[in-house]
């Protein structure tokens, strides 16, 4: 057996570690580097769970399981020759990226006179790290979102997604909305199907009888994560809170409907596209750890979700 060739490309890391949606949003800034760097080995440091997601973005070579924040990054002095901190804009991922020691750091600036952009916190967050980049010489396109597709087949294909979960109350749309939205498009859009994880099965067990679906419509906690990709790529439409279906939506082009809550789509919107954000900014209190519903989130109407749905599928022209 010939001896397995060592990869002696440069190395090129970029650190975040956190949910589906935050490494979503980092996409177009991973092919900023991507495109800046042709000749290096891109590595993510990202939360292992996101494995199958990681996987699929083109402008990663590697992955880096990343188990806590402060855990140091097992490269040796002098290994690393860019480094990108795009977990964000404090100490803790500050220190993470700089005791790289790499010949060229990009991150924001935390102290007065370091280098690097000032962080800015009203910008959305694809804008945001592709300023980043950009700051350093890697120009590169917010919308620019698209990752690959997985390699297994989706267990409801051309299905409506209705994605019943959110990380937080704050962003719970109530149960009975989201069934009236899935009685209403079931049949007459296509197949409803309700997703969320494992710990969100309870909810989408009530939302399907509130619809009148039947328990085999209910997929949350029965796909693994590369399976739900799969579901999202090959859906006719998703409606969902503010989450990571949402994005995995974004990034395929599936034409989707994104209910805000406590933070508003100036930050976390979809890109250009098949895509419609509601919310009601008038009246949010924007507090994304409150224990009860955001009132922008609350605001929002069945009948408003149901018109956004037949705008994006059926856009005028």
């Amino acid at each position: 057996m010939p001896p397995v060739e060592q990869d002696v490309r440069p190395v090129a890391v970029a650190f975040r570690a956190l949910q589906l949606g935050d490494l979503l949003v980092a996409v177009p800034a991973l092919a900023a580097m991507r495109r800046a760097l042709p000749q290096h080995r891109i590595v993510l440091a990202t939360s292992g769970w996101l494995a199958p997601v990681a996987r699929l973005v083109p402008a990663v070579d590697e992955l880096l399981p990343v188990a806590a924040l402060g855990d140091p990054l097992p490269f040796a002095p002098g290994e690393v020759d860019v480094a990108v901190n795009l977990h964000g804009g404090g100490p803790e991922s500050a220190g993470v990226i700089d005791a790289l020691g790499a010949r060229r750091t990009v991150r924001h600036a935390i102290r007065a006179g370091e280098p690097g952009p000032p962080w800015r916190e009203a910008t959305h967050e694809r804008v945001r790290w592709v300023r980043l980049v950009e700051s350093a010489g890697m120009p590169g396109d917010p919308a620019d979102v698209r990752i690959d597709r997985p390699p297994v087949p989706s267990p409801a294909p051309a299905a409506v997604v209705v994605h019943v979960g959110a990380a937080y109350p704050s962003r719970e749309w109530p149960a009975e909305r989201f069934a009236a939205v899935a009685r209403e498009l079931d049949g007459r859009v296509g197949r409803v199907v309700l997703s969320g994880s494992a710990g969100e099965r309870p909810r989408a067990l009530a939302v399907a009888a509130l619809a009148g679906l039947p328990e085999d419509r209910v997929l949350a906690g029965r796909t693994d994560l590369d399976v739900f990709v799969a579901l999202i790529a090959d859906a006719a439409l998703v409606v969902s809170a503010d989450t990571g279906a949402a994005h995995l939506a974004s990034a395929y082009g599936t034409p989707s409907v994104v209910l805000f809550g406590p933070v508003g789509p100036e930050r976390w919107g979809p890109p250009p596209g098949p895509h419609a954000a509601l919310t009601h900014e008038a009246v949010r209190l924007g507090d994304a750890f409150a224990s009860s519903p955001d009132p922008a989130l609350l605001a929002v109407t069945v009948d408003e979700v149901l018109a956004a749905a037949t705008s994006v599928l059926h856009p005028r022209r």
